[in-house]
């Protein structure tokens, strides 16, 4: 269920907030081949499929940058804000990949709000803990503090 704030008090208040987690995404082979195509990494163990099939991950495996970036939209679907005027990704504190995203497998988002502070401008800055799950690991895909700034 999607969370709505409206302008920055809103915002304030959702600190310590646990936002719950998003359904699950399919992670395919045509995903990791277009994020290749982007990025220019063109690794083996993400875009060949035969050869990975006997490296150390047993198949194909999504880039940490391309489980990265999906946070993107998967936070779309964990908080709604409204009421500002202008939002901002103002950077990452930590990033960190415990375990790898096999192509074929899915990936759902959890995040949870830190600290809202105020910030020069009319604005407030969220620290949000978000973890990338994979469907069946133990281990998540990707853990990382992102800082965002949004505007009255």
């Amino acid at each position: 269920m999607t969370i709505t704030a409206h302008g920055t008090e809103e915002l304030k208040a959702l600190a310590g907030r646990d936002l719950g987690t998003t359904d699950w995404l399919d992670i395919t082979q045509e995903r990791v081949n277009t994020f290749a195509d982007a990025t220019g990494d063109h690794q083996w163990i993400h875009v060949d499929p035969r050869r990975a099939a006997s490296g150390p991950f047993g198949g194909t495996i999504a880039h940490g940058y391309l489980t990265l970036s999906l946070v993107i939209p998967l936070f779309g679907d964990l908080l709604r804000i409204t009421g500002v005027s202008m939002s901002v990704n103002y950077g990452l504190d930590r990033v960190r990949f415990p375990s790898p995203v096999p192509v074929g497998s899915k990936i759902r988002l959890a995040g949870t709000v830190g600290a809202v502070t105020e910030v020069a401008g009319n604005g407030v800055q969220m620290e949000l803990d978000f973890t990338v799950e994979t469907d069946g690991q133990d281990k998540p895909a990707c853990v990382a503090r992102a800082l965002y700034r949004h505007y009255a």
